[in-house]
């Protein structure tokens, strides 16, 4: 844990930012790359295309047949009707789609801003279960508490290449402020003077720890262990406010306990404390205990939302972009606010920790006693306290509500599909599809999240991974009508499918992000909203029920998050080479979603596809 601090301040303060690359998270980089000479990063940066807006018909032509597997035949014609309406020439899609390309020669990204805004700053449900993602690290077995204060985090290198890197400046130091109709995010690693700090929590209780000393020089890990210790030792007490548990309150609820919690001096000083803080480390109180088969799952529940009011909810500021997770028992994680940056860069930095820790500390402890870590202090009036009571009624409801199941599938991993020549992403997808169809006989809208980084400002798009390929797939595996061979080849069809949707997405040409754009040309313009975006194919595209994502990473871990809409799934993987490991959500408040079903459901896809190929000759298609 120690080692982790300690790379953790010296990526993001008092040395180059840019040490934040040293451990390579990207292939084609070099080493030093954005480091060595001033204005690199900048220069960098500048070398990236901008992000294109693609042809109008192209993506009107997608859209429909994106429709085609989702909505019925007398929908589609309809919605045929409005895209002709919607693209004649000198219509109004014509002048909307100059709007964007004017907007696109004029900003950096014309996407980027309205993406933030609209995806993040402007959604006002909680970031809990809905926004932020956490991650299950594997469980270390802690002898003592210098194991739960001194343990490395095993995250391994994650592989790439040369991609925008600007959501590597935004996870530091930073943190999100919420606003009552708006939130915004604010990053101390850009001012001149840098965060010296980070937060570290326990038993409800913040504590601001230096980890410098005052010649400049980072603490060393024993230095770093003794100021932990002394953080534990002066907050055994159980009973105090949680006032981290606001945190997770819905937006415009807690923009106003915000306001008020900021009134008093001293509230307003600790929580600016919190803010520029570098990170925070969650120190948590052990979790009941439960049986291996239900453990990890248990553990994606703890890093997504804390477990309740009467665990570990409150030992968090889930506005805080990046929180490390330590507990007694073993239990390790993080959760980050999702607004400044996506999984990968998480990862990536994850890497460069384990990286940087396996390196032995040449630096002796110097001599000179450590100042006492400063406690943050709070005052609790009757109106903040009955907003704590609030925020913990409402975060119990979300907690009892969100259903996760982590399933680590050993029967094989990403090795099989590559030696079928067969994206394993792809794979993966298909079985997701054809899980859902044999639980609820039709296809869904599925989204599974596409990186723009190939471009300055990047940030996602959306595979759209039913597609007409992938229906004819699902229909087919339980036909009678269909021959092994004739069921292979849809297979490896809807994976081709799969692959040039992805291909063409990370390209900047998919299809959600350019009819996003458009949408918010019309506002920004004040002309009526266009038919298109009022149809009801529109809205059941924009719903969807899977909201999946891919999250490698060589260590053995998984990230999870929240379903998207009330009846559908959140579910994320990590493919090892001979395992892969899922978690999928879902709420219980939903009659049809149940994501221990989905789990059993998703195994026998997984099983059946492969049985079917290894059954099969590979046909040249």
């Amino acid at each position: 844990m120690l080692r982790l601090l300690r790379v953790l301040r010296e990526a993001g303060v008092g040395t180059p930012r840019s040490r934040l690359f040293a451990a390579r998270p990207y292939g084609l980089l070099k080493p030093t790359a954005l480091g060595k000479i001033p204005g690199r990063f900048q220069l960098h940066q500048e070398a990236l295309p901008h992000l294109p807006v693609p042809p109008l018909q192209q993506t009107l032509d997608r859209y429909l047949l994106a429709l085609q597997p989702i909505i019925s035949e007398e929908e589609l014609n309809h919605t045929q009707e409005l895209v002709a309406e919607f693209c004649k020439p000198g219509g109004v899609g014509e002048r909307l789609q100059k709007g964007l390309e004017r907007r696109a020669k004029k900003t950096e990204n014309w996407l980027s801003d309205w993406w933030l805004k609209t995806a993040y700053l402007e959604y006002r449900l909680p970031v809990v279960v809905h926004s932020s993602p956490g991650v299950v690290l594997p469980k270390q077995d802690f002898l003592d508490r210098q194991g739960q204060l001194s343990e490395t985090l095993p995250v391994e290198y994650l592989g790439g290449k040369p991609l925008c890197m600007n959501q590597y400046y935004q996870i530091l130091s930073s943190c999100r402020i919420p606003g009552p109709k708006r939130d915004s995010i604010v990053n101390y690693a850009k001012g001149k003077k840098q965060s010296r700090h980070i937060t570290v929590v326990h038993n409800f209780q913040f504590f601001e720890l230096d980890v410098y000393n005052s010649d400049g020089s980072p603490l060393t890990t024993d230095q770093l262990f003794i100021q932990l210790e002394k953080i534990w030792n002066t907050s055994l007490q159980t009973n105090k406010e949680p006032i981290g548990i606001l945190t997770t309150n819905h937006r415009n609820s807690w923009a106003k306990a915000y306001n008020n919690l900021l009134k008093d001096k001293t509230n307003k000083e600790s929580v600016r404390a919190i803010e520029k803080s570098i990170c925070t480390v969650c120190l948590d109180a052990p979790m009941p205990r439960v049986s291996d088969d239900i453990y990890k799952s248990r553990v994606a529940a703890q890093m997504l939302h804390g477990g309740g009011s009467r665990w570990n909810s409150g030992n968090r500021w889930f506005d805080k972009t990046l929180q490390f997770i330590i507990a007694e028992d073993g239990s390790c994680g993080l959760v980050y606010e999702h607004a400044p940056s996506e999984g990968p860069p998480i990862v990536a930095l994850l890497d460069h920790i384990v990286e940087y820790t396996k390196k032995p500390e040449l630096v002796r402890s110097p001599m000179s006693p450590l100042p006492m870590p400063k406690k943050l202090r709070f005052n609790i009036t009757p109106e903040i306290k009955t907003d704590i009571e609030k925020a913990k009624q409402n975060l119990n409801i979300m907690v009892e509500d969100l259903d996760v199941k982590v399933m680590v599938f050993h029967q094989f991993g990403k090795a099989f599909p590559k030696s079928e020549n067969i994206s394993p992403d792809a794979f993966i997808q298909l079985a997701l599809q054809l899980a859902y169809y044999r639980m609820y006989g039709h296809a869904c809208a599925t989204y599974e999240s596409a990186s723009l980084r190939m471009f300055r400002l990047g940030r996602t798009d959306t595979i759209r991974s039913t597609s007409v390929q992938s229906l004819k797939f699902v229909q087919s595996m339980d036909s009678p009508d269909k021959s092994d061979q004739e069921k292979a080849d849809l297979l490896r069809r809807a994976a081709q499918a799969h692959r040039e949707y992805t291909d063409m997405a990370i390209r900047g040409n998919a299809i959600d992000r350019h009819l996003l754009g458009l949408k918010l040309q019309a506002i920004e313009d004040l002309v009526s909203m266009p038919e298109l975006f009022m149809d009801t194919a529109y809205a059941v595209a924009m719903h969807f029920n899977l909201s999946t994502s891919q999250v490698p990473a060589k260590t053995d871990c998984v990230m999870c998050f929240g379903p998207v809409v009330p009846d559908g799934y959140g579910i994320c993987y990590n493919p090892m080479d001979e395992h892969i490991n899922f978690a999928i959500s879902a709420f219980n408040s939903c009659a049809d979603t149940n994501a221990a079903q989905m789990a059993h459901y998703l195994e026998k896809a997984l099983l059946d596809m492969r049985i079917l190929l290894q059954s099969t000759p590979k046909s040249k298609l």
